[in-house]
């Protein structure tokens, strides 16, 4: 006796198809699951044969074999439940049905047969509507995260004896559908807001700039200063997501398991804010079978790391290649995996062990010797420090400021013109195929960043006389472009290359 459903298992943060194939045999009790499945889809041998028994299908004492096909791909996770569990009913023919071949289905099994929520259902509907299938049939919590992909059926269910009275005909599953527009029009929401900061202008505008262009910031002041209240309102200030973005998300969030039954889509840009004892492997991703990190968790976000010599030195420098490549590739004996890892990194410190370094707190005099100063500078290499375009300083904030009212501009007004900006950058990368000035190459930059005499000589007397290194040269140009893209200029003037070089206070020697 035979039978076979259709599912998916996933690879990465896309789904591949699997045959779940069941064969059943007389002779004393055995039930086997073949093809590379691990310990969770093992286990599922017992909540299988318990669901078909508390929903009131017989399961005699036969010879079981559920093979998963293909045998050489890694299966992992709960939802083979519901299609093991078809596969088994159909074999012990206590169902006839001809729609088998035509749907999908995925589901993790309760004992008494019940459904319940899986992860990584986003890139199984959108495998399912590549394979031209029908429809998916899975457990109802998860329907509205499948039902974004309009152009599939999506069947929600509660339990096995449903899915089987349906498969029969004998009930009427409606598919879910889910409006678009609706879900997208709470884009723009946010409990936080820049408005809400006071003081801190031109953080404020240097933030303005790194959204504009995507560039990579770290904030320096004392405790207290407002680096984390700063960093947590960029998402606010950064361009609305699209909808394909919207999707490339929801996938890593999906398989990671942090898509909600109500929340259905990612509609807003992530926030990732790991503590710094986090390893190595939490933070780009991996494991036996690889899961995304909290970089990947951070595409089309922010990743802010604060504190960031407090984090450990590998953990670190494994963060040199996401930044690079906007990607992070795991690879094991039997596969390499990719992961999208194309987020904007806000990182904060303080300019000393003690945190006053050079700060204007009453109060707080800074007694760290130079050489502790250093080294603990040090901790952040020069390869890591290269990749972030814009330092700035974030002082303390004067009572004055603090006891007033707040009389900065709120997000939304900031937003507007970050949009400006990268839409001027989407055009003058359309053939480049890159979306912002932070991602220029030397040959971009030679071409998109030319300057004046007068700009020349500012950023050489920059260069000479404030200490800047050499590897600040191009980070200078590729925010000056952004700050003239701000001012919808075409030309970069020495106004906005004197601005850059504000932007590089790290690349100055703190001790003179």
């Amino acid at each position: 006796m035979y039978g076979r459903t259709i599912s998916y298992a996933i690879q990465g943060i896309d789904a591949e198809q699997i045959i779940v194939e069941a064969d059943v045999k007389g002779g004393l009790y055995k039930f086997n699951i073949v093809g590379l499945p691990s310990n969770s889809v093992k286990e599922s041998r017992d909540r299988v044969s318990a669901a078909i028994k508390n929903s009131g299908f017989r399961f005699p004492t036969h010879r079981y074999t559920v093979n998963l096909a293909p045998a050489d791909i890694k299966k992992d996770g709960v939802a083979l439940d519901l299609p093991t569990s078809l596969a088994l009913v159909l074999a012990l023919h206590q169902m006839k049905s001809n729609k088998m071949e035509r749907y999908a289905f995925i589901g993790e099994l309760s004992l008494d047969g019940n459904l319940r929520p899986v992860r990584g259902v986003l890139p199984v509907a959108i495998a399912c509507w590549k394979d031209e299938l029908d429809g998916l049939i899975l457990p109802y919590e998860n329907a509205k995260e499948a039902a974004i992909i309009e152009e599939l059926n999506v069947f929600p269910a509660t339990s096995l004896n449903e899915v089987v009275n349906f498969l029969e005909g004998k009930i009427e599953i409606e598919p879910v559908k889910v409006d678009k527009k609706e879900i997208f029009a709470q884009l723009n929401e946010s409990p936080v807001d820049m408005y809400d900061v006071k003081g801190q202008f031109h953080v404020k505008r240097a933030l303005e700039v790194a959204a504009a262009g995507g560039h990579n910031v770290l904030m320096l002041g004392p405790p207290g200063s407002g680096k984390t209240m700063l960093a947590r309102r960029i998402p606010t200030i950064l361009p609305g997501l699209t909808l394909e973005e919207s999707l490339e998300t929801t996938k890593i969030h999906s398989v990671a398991g942090l898509i909600g039954s109500r929340k259905g889509v990612v509609t807003s840009r992530p926030f990732r804010s790991p503590h710094h004892t986090i390893s190595d492997v939490a933070l780009i991703g991996g494991g036996s079978y690889p899961k995304p990190g909290e970089v990947s968790l951070s595409h089309n976000g922010v990743l802010f790391l604060d504190e960031l010599p407090e984090f450990k030195k590998s953990v670190l420098e494994v963060l040199r290649q996401p930044l690079e490549d906007e990607v992070v590739t795991i690879s094991r004996a039997t596969q390499s995996l990719e992961f999208p890892a194309k987020f904007m990194m806000v990182a904060s410190m303080n300019p000393c062990p003690c945190g006053y370094f050079g700060s204007n707190v009453e109060g707080h005099t800074c007694s760290c010797p130079i050489a502790n100063i250093q080294r603990y500078r040090s901790r952040i290499s020069g390869p890591l420090l290269d990749r972030i375009d814009i330092h700035m300083e974030v002082p303390a904030v004067k009572y004055e400021e603090l006891s007033g009212l707040p009389t900065g501009e709120k997000s939304e007004s900031i937003r507007q013109r970050v949009n400006i900006s990268r839409d001027i950058q989407l055009e003058r990368f359309a053939v480049e195929k890159i979306y912002s000035n932070s991602q220029m190459n030397p040959k971009q930059i030679r071409k998109y960043c030319q300057l004046d005499d007068e700009s020349k000589n500012v950023l050489k007397m920059a260069m000479d006389k404030m200490g800047l290194s050499a590897r600040a040269y191009d980070r200078i140009l590729k925010v000056s472009r952004t700050i003239a893209d701000l001012e919808e200029s075409e030309n970069i003037t020495v106004a906005h290359v004197s601005e850059a070089v504000q932007y590089r206070s790290l690349d100055r020697k703190f001790w003179e």
